[in-house]
């Protein structure tokens, strides 16, 4: 899932020859891997202008949120739970945020339907950054260790902060930039904490 995500952001960023090898390390020594769902990285293709980029971001937010509430929910290892309590904090904190700009910049308080009224998804559908739906994350863990939830958790993360990037490189207007900078910067620090526990779990 990360070397996925990793060969999107190099690709990105002009590199010719990247490549991602299907089923990981797990593949290369010769094993059955058995991956999580995928979690695409160009997950805003119905997301053209400005306004619909803050309504798509604040659906992944409150999917994110959601994952991370249900991981404090079944995790049992306490610290892992401390770490996703306060992941699914900060992805409210996105929430507000995202609320704001599109305040900011409409003038205007959202109205009752936002942000589905701002943008053409599927209803009922609920996705994660990347656009891994919600439901085939929460089963797909069902019976997992917490580091495969770890290594799950981390993958959303990257795929945040590529979505971030992407996003504040496609608009104009100052205020978005900022917010989706100040997003993509918040995701390298949850990618930097769930990183360093899966380590602390490894050894």
């Amino acid at each position: 899932m990360r070397s996925r995500a990793a060969a999107s952001i190099f690709s990105r960023e002009g590199f010719r020859e990247v490549y991602s090898m299907e089923g990981g390390i797990n593949a290369w020594k010769g094993l059955v891997a058995k991956g999580a769902p995928d979690a695409g990285m160009a997950y805003f293709e119905p997301a053209k202008r400005t306004e619909e980029l803050i309504a798509l971001a604040w659906l992944l937010e409150e999917g994110s949120r959601k994952f991370y509430a249900e991981m404090t929910r079944i995790e049992k290892d306490q610290e892992a739970s401390a770490l996703f309590n306060e992941l699914l904090a900060d992805e409210e904190g996105h929430k507000t945020s995202l609320s704001r700009l599109h305040q900011t910049l409409s003038g205007q308080k959202p109205d009752p339907g936002f942000p589905r009224s701002l943008i053409d998804i599927e209803p009922g559908v609920e996705y994660l950054e990347g656009g891994m739906l919600l439901r085939e994350a929460l089963e797909w863990i069902e019976g997992k260790g917490v580091r495969e939830i770890l290594d799950l958790s981390i993958s959303l993360e990257v795929n945040a902060v590529d979505l971030y990037i992407k996003m504040e490189r496609k608009v104009k207007e100052k205020e978005a930039r900022q917010v989706f900078q100040a997003l993509s910067n918040q995701e390298r620090n949850h990618l930097k904490r769930l990183s360093s526990l899966l380590e602390k779990r490894r050894e």
